[in-house]
């Protein structure tokens, strides 16, 4: 009487007791259930789908779950062999296809949990396409257009006091660790070691400063001795900075150190580690992995040599066909700003890889330095203020050590101690571009310090929207699409003009 009413219970046992073979489809296990709901129509890989671990919807579930994962497991294999069955008869028309509420997985709800690595893949696939065109259309149109010689002129005669204006850069290294040296003797009083620091400190930047203005350098040759002028400068303050407070404080953590005596060995180390922090000891590697430094030295070539070729290929025949952006029709100037953007994003990320990534890297390797956090991803920063906190490493402690906190502890407000680091590091962009340029337009310290009102611009849309998108993409925009190319322009006509006058 049951099985009249309910056929179900019957079709049951009729499945899964053993059947005879079939000459078609084989032997039907004898543990499947047929009715069983696997929560998915799809046959390749159903077993990853969490609706299949609900079991069967009616019956043993455990025992059912595992056969039924055994036979998809080996389906595709075992789809012709005696005793498997095809997956598509294990699934009924009376299943239910649809059990949950699920969001496409390009929904703003799912969008982020989902991964994207095939369409990452697919730009840049298509970065690859469009850009080889692009090389291919410029070679056929301009031909070659990279000029020997193009990096350093160091043949010439008017680079040479340059080049060894750079080598006696480490002689203000050693007077200072003679002031050390006679402070830690107690030979010399505390103000007049802080007095003749600032003298040497000051007199490290003003020499090559005088020394570019006094010759008719190729602007690339006073870029590099800026640069190291730079670096070489601001290990200097935090030298002088430190042992000032390892003498002046004794819970110093490098207290006992210091007490050893002003080393030597120390401060040659730290000139050369790839860091502007100094500290008596750093942590430390214990060997040198020679292959890995072969590759990436090879891939430091690779890269400078595109960085050549794209400046001279590139950005050098955009910026000569183009006019003053500020003196000229205003739509020609946004439209060479614009062809001018790629091409300048292109070099900034080489140079950012070659100089950060590799170099930074290499150099660490080869003295065995431990802490190599040399940048974090600034590409991610969701405001202005989180990319100069991540994307150069290096300044950004020293700016932390030697600027931020005391100018906290001195009872400045955090805006003012942050309007003070943004001021100094305008005034060294300004430097390591207007000397080796011989103008002062201030061009790199205006777009230096237009950089606090984009950081209070972001963190406000940050909190309105509260989306990480878009301060990123106001960076990208302002930093890569308008300003480096702006500027590049801007910088380029000034030279262009000045050289005008003088002939």
């Amino acid at each position: 009487m049951a099985s009249s009413r309910d056929p179900e219970p019957s079709l049951r046992r009729r499945i899964t007791v053993a059947s005879p073979a079939d000459p078609v489809l084989g032997t039907i296990p004898a543990a499947v259930d047929s009715t069983t709901d696997s929560g998915d129509d799809s046959v390749v890989d159903t077993t990853s789908d969490p609706d299949l671990t609900d079991g069967v919807v009616n019956g043993d579930q455990g025992e059912g779950k595992k056969n039924l994962t055994s036979v998809l497991e080996g389906a595709e294999d075992r789809s012709g062999a005696e005793g498997g069955v095809p997956p598509m008869f294990l699934y009924r028309a009376s299943a239910p296809a649809h059990r949950r509420m699920k969001e496409s997985p390009l929904s703003s709800d799912a969008i982020f949990r989902q991964s994207h690595a095939g369409l990452f893949n697919l730009c840049i696939v298509v970065l690859v396409a469009v850009n080889s065109r692009l090389i291919i259309e410029n070679l056929m149109k301009y031909g070659l257009l990279i000029r020997a010689g193009f990096w350093f002129s160091l043949g010439s005669v008017r680079d040479w006091p340059l080049l060894m204006c750079c080598f006696s850069l480490p002689a203000f290294a050693l007077a200072a660790f003679a002031v050390e040296k006679l402070v830690w003797k107690k030979l010399i009083s505390e103000p007049v070691a802080v007095s003749l620091h600032i003298l040497l400190t000051t007199a490290e930047l003003v020499h090559p400063v005088y020394m570019i203005s006094r010759s008719d350098s190729a602007v690339l040759s006073g870029l590099v001795l800026m640069l190291f002028t730079t670096i070489v400068w601001l290990k200097l303050v935090s030298y002088a900075h430190t042992n000032y407070d390892l003498r002046n404080f004794p819970d110093s953590d490098n207290k006992n150190d210091y007490t050893q005596g002003v080393n030597f060995q120390a401060l040659t180390y730290f000139m050369v580690a790839p860091t502007l922090c100094y500290q008596p000891s750093y942590p430390r590697t214990t060997s040198i992995r020679k292959g890995w430094v072969t590759r990436q030295i090879a891939k430091l070539v690779i890269f400078m040599g595109l960085m050549g070729f794209i400046i001279e290929q590139y950005i050098n025949p955009i910026v000569k066909n183009s006019q003053h952006p500020l003196k000229g029709d205003f739509l020609y100037a946004i439209e060479r700003v614009l062809k001018l953007s790629i091409p300048t994003l292109y070099l900034w990320l080489c140079m950012f890889y070659c100089l950060f990534h590799l170099w930074l890297n290499i150099l660490g390797e080869l003295l065995c330095f431990g802490d190599r956090e040399f940048y974090k991803d600034w590409w991610n920063a969701k405001t202005v203020e989180e990319y100069w906190r991540m994307w150069n490493m290096p300044v950004h402690k020293w700016m932390i050590r030697h600027i931020y906190f005391p100018c906290l502890r001195n009872g400045i407000s955090k805006e003012v101690a942050v309007l003070i680091s943004f001021f100094i590091s305008a005034v060294f962009h300004e430097l390591c571009i207007a000397v080796p340029c011989h103008i002062f337009k201030f061009w790199a310290f205006i777009g230096m310090m237009f950089q606090i009102p984009l950081v209070i611009l972001t963190k406000y849309l940050q909190k309105k929207f509260r989306s990480s998108m878009v301060g990123n993409m106001i960076f990208w925009f302002f930093f890569c699409i308008l300003g480096q190319p702006m500027c590049i322009l801007l910088y380029y006509h000034d030279v262009m003009n000045r050289k005008a006058r003088r002939n």
